[in-house]
């Protein structure tokens, strides 16, 4: 009876380990499943994050190219504007050029 229950004991363990390996295997299967489930969804949310960052870059430059622009045009208003005056006023002109670089000068020389 010996040789019997060694045996019996013997299967049990073998299917018992069996069992083990095949829970073991379900269990590595789902968790491979569930770790590709969970890597498509970190990718389409990177791919989401992606497309608004990209959108609002696409925002911000146009409206920085909106503001260069005007900020451009306001320069070159100016620029005509004090052609216009010198032109005008080429006396005018001239004298305060010479005060304004005098007194720069002033400031700097005593820095």
């Amino acid at each position: 009876m010996s040789d019997e229950s060694n045996t019996n004991a013997k299967s049990s363990l073998d299917d018992a380990k069996t069992h083990a390996r095949q829970a073991a295997d379900e269990l590595r299967t789902a968790a491979e499943a569930k770790a590709r489930e969970l890597k498509d969804a970190a990718e389409a949310k990177a791919r989401e994050l992606r497309d608004k960052a990209t959108a609002k870059a696409g925002e911000f430059r146009d409206r920085a190219e909106e503001y260069y622009g005007e900020a451009r045009a306001r320069a070159k208003t100016w620029q005509e504007e004090g052609e216009t005056y010198v032109r005008q006023n080429p006396l005018k002109a001239v004298c305060t050029a010479l005060f304004a670089g005098l007194i720069v000068g002033l400031l700097v020389r005593k820095n």
